[in-house]
């Protein structure tokens, strides 16, 4: 038996798991991520405290699992789309990692909507522009900063820095590129005149070889090994997108399937052999199986919203549930259970860390009264993030048939009342695949392909991919739900024009 690791780098944590050829993961080791907050709409993380904890991740997991170093046969990648990671002529950090969730380059992105650039770049790219994608960010740092661009020899995604520190070698990788702005999807490459339409034509020459998500980057040097006990010379496959490792570890391999993703970054997504190119939906990427797109609708509105409410609003309670042995997320599902969807009227955007209404939309609660208590809060929270996610799939319905189910994976998945309401609202079937980092596991199943252990992701999916349970929809609460979205959605358009005031 050989053992295939997977390391997934997320907005919030860093994990690595390892797994057997059939994809059950015999141990996994997380640790939290500490964030940068320097200003108002700035996430970033130091990159050398990143890669320590990386190391320390992928140690434990290896000591965890009780197995021969020299049964692990290979390693790869998933992690946060988007972001900038900037490394300078000698591997070092040019200045901290970006997050997924920064918001700084908004001005930029505006600035482009507004001069007619979005357009020319849709005819490339497919997508539309978001300040937290590394074109957008790359022009802030441009008119900010110059001297960061100036100092940077490589720029890489997230996982792309993690392979770099584990291999030496500097590749990028199509799945987060093209889901960056930085990639033309009708010639997959690098693109100069795209890059001319951002401003920031001199990035060109720092983009790094792009690589598909299978194919072999390097290997495991001895210093890395040293630092992650990874054996020595054992190959390093490029990784892929987070969105895309979910996917596929989800089993999202032919064009009838739909998947979701409910963790920090609502992803709703499905996979095509040609882009959505009708304006309806907001990004076209390449999917980690070659000649697909990944057609994507996404926000960062999801279930860390519930980490916001649990940190700030629930500390006693939590310290209570682990005096007991329990888990604060039971005291959460029991509390939002309790309360049936007709006898709550709170509507939550859950907009804490960005939107998929408007740039500059933040987290709002509207309707709430004295008679309304922690339950209640906790319901509307949970339902708003189901808005947010119907939104982005009814998007996505314009483009494709209603899949007989869809499946789901987050932290979201693992709340049996949260997953509940994902069925009732949006009234199709949803699928639980087995319990495992999905992150880690689609990282893994590229690492399989490169040592050869699975012939294609379909075998791969196959061998691996189990799916625990099936939530079914309840006829009953369609209607409920129905009006209760309308009542979201007028909320949301009834601040469109409030925003424009909150700008910090």
């Amino acid at each position: 038996m050989k053992y295939l690791m997977g390391i997934d780098n997320g907005g919030t944590f860093s994990k690595a798991a390892l797994f057997d050829e059939n994809g059950v993961q015999i141990s996994v080791s997380s640790m939290p991520t500490r964030l940068i907050t320097p200003r108002p709409g700035y996430m970033e993380r130091d990159m050398d405290e990143l890669w320590e904890i990386n190391a320390q991740v992928c140690r434990e997991a290896i000591k965890k699992a009780g197995i021969a170093f020299g049964d692990i046969a290979g390693v790869s990648f998933s992690g946060h789309g988007k972001g900038l990671y900037l490394v300078d002529a000698d591997g070092r950090p040019a200045y901290h990692g970006i997050v997924s969730t920064d918001t700084r380059a908004w001005a930029q992105v505006e600035r482009w909507y507004r001069e007619g650039t979005s357009e020319k770049v849709y005819e490339k790219t497919f997508q539309e522009i978001l300040a937290v994608q590394p074109a957008a960010l790359l022009a802030w740092f441009k008119e900010h900063e110059p001297e960061v661009l100036e100092n940077t020899r490589y720029i890489f995604s997230v996982k792309d820095y993690i392979r770099f520190r584990i291999t030496g070698e500097a590749y990028s990788e199509y799945t987060d590129c093209s889901g960056g702005n930085l990639v033309n999807l009708k010639t997959r490459s690098y693109d100069r005149e795209l890059m001319k339409l951002f401003g920031i034509e001199e990035c060109y020459a720092k983009l790094p070889p792009l690589r598909n998500s299978a194919e072999i980057c390097g290997y495991v040097t001895k210093k890395a090994g040293e630092e992650t006990l990874l054996p020595e010379g054992i190959p390093v496959a490029a990784g892929m997108f987070d969105v895309n490792a979910c996917a596929i570890a989800s089993g999202l391999y032919d064009e009838g399937q739909m998947c979701m993703i409910a963790g920090t970054w609502s992803i709703n997504e499905f996979i095509r052999r040609e882009p959505v190119t009708n304006g309806t939906v907001k990004l076209n990427s390449f999917f980690c199986i070659p000649d697909f797109f990944l057609v994507e609708e996404s926000s960062p509105t999801s279930a860390g919203n519930l980490e916001w409410f649990i940190r700030h609003f629930m500390g006693g309670e939590a310290r209570e549930a682990k005096e007991k042995n329990r888990s604060i997320y039971d005291v959460t599902n029991e509390w939002a259970g309790a309360v049936e969807p007709q006898d709550c009227n709170i509507i939550f955007l859950p907009f804490l860390n960005g939107s998929n209404e408007d740039p500059l939309a933040k987290g709002t609660f509207v309707g709430l009264s004295a008679f309304h208590d922690k339950r209640h809060i906790l319901r509307a929270i949970y339902e708003g993030v189901v808005f947010s996610h119907m939104a982005h799939i009814r998007k996505l319905l314009q483009n494709c048939n209603v899949p007989k189910s869809i499946r789901l994976s987050g932290g979201a998945a693992n709340s049996k009342v949260w997953v509940q309401i994902f069925a009732d609202a949006i009234q199709i079937p949803i699928d639980i695949v087995e319990g495992k980092e999905p992150g880690a596991q689609g990282a893994a199943m590229a690492a399989g392909i490169a040592a050869g252990i699975y012939k294609d992701y379909q075998d791969a999916v196959n061998r691996t991919v189990k799916i625990n349970r099936t939530i079914y929809p309840r006829p009953e609460y369609k209607a409920v739900y129905e009006e209760k979205y309308e009542a979201y959605r007028a909320v949301v358009e009834g601040l469109g024009g409030v925003w424009s005031r909150f700008k910090n």
